[in-house]
């Protein structure tokens, strides 16, 4: 034990690990999977727009120091739609490395109207079934040849949205609010729980992300409407969520340095969540 290699180059190495991002075609998604392909793992995304992941993997592969990105076309928001990713995956890889399961949407409606369809049932096929199924699906493959000292990987993609109940602000329009993004995000939350538990005994780790504010196209409302003076002003830290933030978060979780770390749920949001809770100031009587 004390002669372990504790160098950084040995405890954060990712290279040659095979990984599938889904979602990776925009937003953090693409930034983690970047983060990935620039440290020299072979990274396979996913996601709905083929000419936006033609894109992605152009942009990706200007960076990659090892095997090239690939990328799939897949529609998670049903049962159907992950099995046909993680059939297709099996047909090109053997071996799974580090799931990231960051596929998601939200829907913002009226409170007296909020829509059933659009608004519940597609948030939480997309955000919370898909993540079984997709964990699930790809079991096998994330445990073949993983010991405890070098486990599979599962990260989840969760929210702050998941631990603060706000649903009306400034990433929704007037009178709007994201009912069921909240609810989805906080079942993403116990969902990694329930598979970290489910899935030690097989050498898997299973870690959720709670990222804040990041610019994407989930963000891209509330920054063309509110605009960056007033999102900032909830920023204690001064600015949002950048790509080195969400890419070495997900680096330490799939490497060495992370392999007897499971269950948790981290948040990156540079302290956002206390705003709400910061003492009015003093009133002069």
């Amino acid at each position: 034990m004390s002669g372990q290699d504790l160098s950084l180059t040995s405890l954060f190495r990712v290279q040659g690990k095979i990984v599938l991002v889904t979602g990776g075609g925009s937003g953090i998604g693409k930034m983690m999977a970047t983060g990935f392909a620039q440290n020299g793992a072979k990274v396979y995304i996913a996601a709905r727009k083929e000419k936006q992941l033609q894109e992605a993997v152009n942009d990706i592969n200007k960076v990659a120091t090892g095997a090239k990105a690939q990328y799939i076309v897949a529609n998670l928001n049903s049962k159907k739609g992950c099995d046909a990713l993680v059939e297709e995956f099996k047909k090109r890889e053997s071996k799974l490395h580090v799931l990231i399961n960051n596929s998601g949407i939200t829907w913002g409606g009226p409170y007296e109207n909020f829509p059933e369809e659009k608004g519940w049932d597609n948030v939480f096929a997309v955000n919370v079934k898909s993540i079984f199924y997709m964990t699930a699906g790809l079991t096998e493959l994330l445990a073949e040849d993983s010991t405890n000292a070098d486990p599979g990987r599962v990260i989840n993609i969760s929210s702050t949205a998941s631990v603060d109940p706000s649903a009306e602000g400034h990433l929704s329009a007037d009178g709007n609010g994201t009912w069921s993004y909240q609810p989805s995000k906080a079942a993403v939350n116990h969902l990694t729980s329930s598979l970290a538990i489910k899935l030690v005994s097989r050498n898997i780790t299973v870690n959720a992300i709670l990222p804040g504010l990041f610019p994407s196209k989930m963000t891209a409302f509330g920054f063309s409407t509110a605009g960056d003076e007033v999102l900032l002003q909830s920023q204690p830290s001064g600015r949002y969520g950048q790509p080195s933030d969400i890419a070495g978060l997900a680096l330490f979780l799939s490497s060495p340095a992370s392999a007897h770390v499971t269950g948790t749920h981290t948040l990156l949001d540079g302290g956002s969540r206390y705003m709400a809770h910061a003492a009015a100031p003093a009133v002069k009587l």
